[in-house]
């Protein structure tokens, strides 16, 4: 039986469909005789494979195991080496480039040893080689290359131990990501542009997923391939802004105020020559995905109305705009005309204050059910999701969860207080015990959140 519910998971596996890397890059990438052509709404390319001698394929992300089966399928034994570093589970069987699995936020040694194999394939290409890269949300934290630099005459080498330290302080401070990626780069050896630096003179083909609000190509896994147009002192503003210096490892701080002094080297600035040798070619957006799911809510009845793909700011605060959106419309048609679909996606943070379990948007679900609780009677016929397009909202095994009043009678007959774990930040837990979880396992692709909003006017 159809049921608001059973829609909602419809429109998100229409959303995740149209961003599948594999078949994205089966769709728009194609070998005639010797010639790769490339044909993405952005980007139209050629190349020569006859030029090169050699080709490797490198890389790191959530999305990447996919996406180097299509090159895989595409290329064949064309290819000559390759390594991606993915997040543990999310594989595929791959013959001729190596996956390593590695940790997800927080990284870990496999993640360490997939950059330095990485780094070296790069450094040791030549003009003859042509490099595709594959990158996707995650990598940041899936490609962990902790710097290694000269201060005052003096080797300062930072450890994982010690990069985990920054990455945990500014996860639990609310930081989003692109301040959470500006520190990232200037802490890494491999991030901002560095690993583009690396492959010269190699020519490079870097296949983006983008799982940043704006698609920000200087943001997606920490920019690995693109210039940094942040700087040191963007860093340590960052930290003064969250207060949070004295939560980050004396010698992390020591090398972001050096860089700040001019004593360590900036990331790759634009103009660079580098950047002449390299084509960032943005594959699949949460745009796409949400345009998608608006295509399916069409055809399943409803009238469609897209808000934005650039949702930001504190889960609960964005929970409460939504769900004022979904009482006017509920009322009073206000956006949109009954039965209707409203989409929006993006990525909102959560300043972590209690000890439970969650992720961002079973976070929004839940403040989204607590304002449903407080005015029950304006929320007939809606029925809300806010999931992950990855498959896992913070460190959990869901994708996200959903709020409705029957969901807040089933939340009341087991006497659970909504305000109690949204103050824990323990949403997963609450959901769990009402059956409101949405889960998908890893879906192998990334492109932020989307939040899904059905008004079907009935009680």
């Amino acid at each position: 039986m159809s049921t608001p519910k059973s829609h909602l998971e419809t429109l998100f596996k229409a959303a995740l469909k149209r961003v599948d890397p594999f078949q994205m890059i089966m769709d728009h990438v194609q070998i005639i005789g010797t010639t790769l052509t490339i044909t993405f709404e952005t980007i139209k390319k050629q190349i020569d494979l006859s030029d090169f001698r050699h080709i490797l394929v490198l890389g790191g992300g959530k999305a990447t195991a996919p996406m180097a089966k299509a090159i895989e399928t595409l290329l064949g034994d064309r290819i000559s080496k390759g390594v991606i570093s993915v997040k543990y589970g999310h594989t595929e069987s791959l013959d001729r480039i190596e996956i390593i699995e590695s940790g997800h936020p927080e990284p870990d040694e496999n993640g360490v040893r997939a950059a330095i194999k990485i780094m070296d394939l790069a450094s040791r290409a030549d003009a003859s080689t042509l490099i595709i890269t594959l990158i996707s949300g995650g990598g940041s934290a899936l490609l962990p290359l902790p710097i290694l630099c000269d201060i005052d005459g003096t080797k300062a080498e930072l450890s994982l131990s010690e990069k985990q330290a920054v990455t945990r302080a500014l996860l639990k401070c609310g930081a989003d990501i692109t301040e959470i990626n500006c520190i990232r780069k200037h802490l890494s050896g491999i991030k901002g542009g560095r690993f583009l630096q690396t492959m010269a003179p190699a020519t490079s083909l870097n296949f983006i997923l983008s799982d940043v609000v704006g698609d920000d190509l200087s943001s997606i896994a920490s920019g690995l391939t693109i210039f940094d147009p942040t700087t040191y002192d963007d860093a340590l503003a960052i930290l003064d802004k969250y207060g949070i210096k004295r939560f980050i490892p004396d010698k992390a701080l020591s090398i972001l105020q050096a860089g700040a002094r001019g004593s360590v080297p900036e990331t790759l600035k634009q103009g660079h020559e580098t950047m002449m040798l390299s084509t960032n070619i943005l594959i699949g957006t949460n745009n796409l995905a949400m345009r998608a799911a608006g295509e399916m809510g069409l055809n399943l009845g409803y009238k469609v109305v897209y808000l934005t793909s650039r949702i930001t700011g504190e889960a609960k605060e964005v929970a409460k705009f939504l769900a004022g959106i979904a009482a006017d419309t509920a009322q009073t048609e206000m956006l949109a005309r009954k039965p209707a679909c409203i989409i929006s996606g993006g990525e909102p943070v959560v300043t972590l204050k209690g000890i439970g379990k969650g992720g961002r948007n079973q976070e929004m679900a839940l403040a989204f059910l607590a304002e449903i609780q407080r005015y029950p009677e304006l929320f007939h016929g809606v029925t809300f999701l806010a999931a992950s397009t990855d498959g896992n909202d913070g460190p959990t095994d869901a994708a996200g969860a959903f709020a409705s009043l029957n969901l807040l009678h089933r939340a009341e007959k087991k006497v659970l207080s909504i305000n109690d774990f949204l103050t824990n930040n323990d949403a997963y837990h609450f959901f769990k015990a009402i059956d409101g979880l949405f889960k998908t396992g890893p879906t192998n692709t990334n492109v932020c959140d989307l939040h899904l909003l059905l008004v079907d006017g009935s009680s």
